[in-house]
């Protein structure tokens, strides 16, 4: 007896529905093969399910089957096919009537007790399901509100094999999980900098960063507050857009890290510096999201900057052009989007206090350049500001008047966000000035007779390159936003040249 159920392959962030038929015939000598590209995972999953149908209080005659996963040409993998290939193995095997396992593609992995555990990667099968033309979906009970994000499909929430099956023959009616809209637009409290003490230059670099999309590269010694100053960075963030949300949460349900429902706060990723490069961009032998992918619309913070293998650093270049990252394997070419603020943080010398006015360094020259020179050009090209952190002095730490909070700082944010959300609405792709294309510096950034010469001057003297220049008027263009005003004056320019002459100055 022939018997068809449906769930879904992953591929990179998004998902193709897979066809599962279950070939079973009586036999005195019973086998079981599974083909079309299984993992070792699918393969193993025959073991689970003949555990816990028997747990299950569910006994097959002896039969001899075949498993065909198809397309044969897409890769399976994972544990997500447990719950559909075992329905479909108990409709073909003992000839119950499950009227719906055509219509309703199922999800999830079985333990030998008969439970279904929750999966990686809902989010996308959902929605490839629904663009397939499904109208109902069974997903494990704990994967139930992730699979509600979607519109337009009816989740079916299961807890164990025999309840999957009592729903598919009519013995029971499903527990329809609503479409979780409200999650969409729900956002998690985060750390506020009103806990900031000082640090007036830092903090006004940070909003000019975020005002415009910028990446920042914070420069002080040991304990000046750089990290606790990136943390408080996604609070002053523009909120995730309902559809950035699910984007978000979709990349990280693919790579097994969604610990909620839904991603509602842009993401904060923090990797060691011991990560290696496909950690940090993605890879593996069937490509997963790295760090970049899992900051998308959020910050990549990089603390201790120095200490990342140089060969990690260096394979930031493409993400930080292109906004995404691809991946060629011999089976294939992924590209994950990894579109992320970068913010990057490290002491100005191994010992951490060169250029401190009340500690000594202790380090020799070479050594600091040693150091330094862990951070190729190219990357420190690529950083729009650099500003220096000092050491924050008594007074202001004994102070207990709060700093300017977070929710203030964003109201401003949120404002230039929108002046430049006005300016650019023709231009597709382009959401912030840091995605200003070069070709359109001239009409977007027209600069006042001062400012020309204060720019020129600043090429010649700081031999500045063709990339800084245009990453100094995108810097001067949000600039000019946060004080209101369409030309870029001498002022804006010189702000700008600032936080890229810091790095001239020590390096």
């Amino acid at each position: 007896m022939l018997k068809r159920a449906y769930a879904a392959a992953v591929i990179g962030i998004g998902a193709k529905p897979v066809e599962i038929e279950v070939h079973a015939v009586p036999s005195e000598d019973p086998r079981t093969r599974v083909v079309g590209l299984p993992d070792a995972a699918v393969k193993e999953s025959i073991d689970r399910i003949r555990a816990a149908l028997k747990n299950t209080g569910l006994k097959l005659r002896p039969l001899n089957v075949t498993i065909n996963l198809a397309p044969a040409d897409v890769r399976k993998e994972g544990p997500v096919y447990d719950l559909p290939i075992a329905l479909a193995l108990v409709a073909a095997g003992s000839g119950l009537n499950m009227p719906s396992l055509e219509q309703v593609p199922a999800l999830g992995e079985l333990a030998l007790g008969g439970e279904v555990r929750r999966v990686r990667g809902v989010l996308p099968i959902v929605l490839a399901l629904r663009q397939a033309g499904f109208k109902y979906v069974m997903v494990p009970e704990p994967n139930a509100d992730e699979a509600a994000l979607v519109e337009g499909i009816e989740v079916w929430p299961v807890r164990s094999l025999s309840h999957a099956i009592t729903l598919l023959t009519g013995g029971d009616t499903p527990q329809v999980r609503p479409y979780a809209q409200a999650l969409l637009s729900h956002e998690a409290p985060g750390e506020d900098f009103a806990d900031v003490k000082g640090q007036t230059a830092a903090r006004r670099a940070i909003e000019v960063a975020v005002s415009g999309g910028h990446n920042l590269l914070m420069i002080g010694s040991p304990g000046s507050g750089k990290t606790m100053l990136a943390r408080r960075i996604p609070s002053i963030l523009p909120p995730l857009t309902p559809d950035e949300a699910l984007e978000v949460t979709a990349i990280h349900s693919v790579a097994g890290a969604l610990k909620e429902a839904v991603i509602t706060r842009r993401p904060f990723r923090a990797p060691h510096h011991t990560v290696s490069d496909a950690g940090l961009i993605g890879g593996g032998t069937h490509p997963t999201p790295g760090e970049v992918s899992l900051a998308h619309r959020g910050v990549l913070f990089l603390d201790e900057l120095p200490e990342f293998h140089r060969r990690v650093l260096e394979v930031l270049r493409q993400p930080l052009e292109d906004g995404a990252v691809t991946i060629a394997r011999s089976a294939g070419t992924l590209t994950f989007p990894a579109d992320f603020m970068l913010v990057a943080a490290m002491n100005p010398c191994p010992c951490g206090f060169a250029g401190d006015p009340k500690r000594a360094c202790r380090c020799p020259e070479t050594a600091i350049r040693n150091y330094r020179a862990r951070v190729s050009g190219p990357l420190l090209d690529r950083i729009d500001l650099h500003v220096e952190v000092p050491a924050v002095p008594f007074e202001a730490l004994a102070n207990a008047t709060p700093g300017e909070s977070s929710a203030t700082i964003r109201e401003r944010v949120l404002r230039v966000r929108a002046i430049q959300a006005e300016r650019y609405r023709a231009l597709p792709n382009i959401r912030c000035n840091a995605d200003l294309p070069a070709g359109k510096l001239q009409t977007f950034c027209p600069l006042d007779p001062a400012a020309a010469t204060l720019l020129r001057s600043a090429m010649d003297e700081l031999a500045l390159t063709a990339r800084a220049y245009t990453r100094i008027l995108r810097v001067a263009r949000t600039i000019a936003d946060m004080a209101g005003s369409e030309t870029l004056s001498q002022a804006h320019l010189f702000e700008a040249i600032q936080y890229r002459a810091l790095d001239r100055a020590q390096w």
